[in-house]
């Protein structure tokens, strides 16, 4: 339960600082935050849960990470489902968290429009247009790499004591390649927390936001286990 609770509250903080980053702060032109400011936001809530929590759950705080880690070895499928559940269920309080602030101004979300509630898209509910299959490539490769950076990072060879910054950061330029293509997924439960609460065409395009994540991590988690991993140590 100690670890199902840290998945939890690690999923929590990062979609509510992450998407709350682009929610409250990022369409203020006085503070001068944009999608770079959104980008480091989303990279500081993983830095700062991984030293949080992450010594208690691993730090998953996304069930594609959890899907990756299986596919290297690194994590028991036993445990897939009760870490995957925690995670959205944690990205879920997040959104409802945010929709309770939001409406304390009076917003409505208005899903006609791409990134309404942070959701993500593809086709008109893409930030800058793009298709179906150019975001399907986008979130593919960049959780591809995404669990290249998670597991060479706390490899027992490497050091572990950045593994946090190394994993941060690596979050923070995905966001920075793929706020205007998706506005950025690679973790399903982000999605799932914003789509829900946004209804309408995000809803329906949240599909592509668990097959691709996914896919990429697996294959991810596969490449480094047969090709990058020291089977000598």
């Amino acid at each position: 339960m100690r670890k199902l609770f840290a998945e939890f509250f690690g999923t929590y903080w990062l979609v509510f600082g992450g998407c709350g980053s682009a929610l409250f702060a990022a369409g203020i032109p006085n503070l001068g935050i944009g999608f770079m400011g959104v980008s480091l936001a989303f990279g500081l809530t993983v830095l700062t849960m991984a030293y949080a929590v992450g010594h208690i759950s691993g730090g998953h705080f996304n069930p594609s990470v959890s899907f990756g880690l299986w596919a290297s070895g690194r994590f028991s499928g036993k445990d897939l489902l009760p870490y995957i559940i925690s995670q959205c269920l944690g990205g879920i309080a997040a959104a409802g968290t945010l929709l309770f602030i939001l409406t304390g101004k009076g917003v409505v979300i208005d899903n006609t429009k791409a990134g309404a509630f942070a959701t993500n898209g593809y086709g008109a509910f893409s930030p800058d247009g793009y298709s179906m299959t150019s975001a399907f490539a986008a979130e593919f490769v960049l959780t591809m790499f995404f669990l290249l950076i998670i597991i060479g990072a706390t490899d027992k060879m490497a050091n572990g004591k950045f593994a946090g910054v190394a994993i941060g950061l690596g979050l923070t330029l995905i966001h920075l390649i793929s706020i205007p293509i998706t506005n950025t997924s690679v973790n399903p439960a982000r999605s799932t927390s914003q789509a829900l609460f946004a209804q309408g065409e995000p809803l329906s395009q949240l599909w592509l936001f668990w097959v691709a994540p996914i896919a990429g991590a697996l294959v991810g988690g596969f490449i480094y286990k047969m090709l990058l991993s020291n089977k000598e140590v």
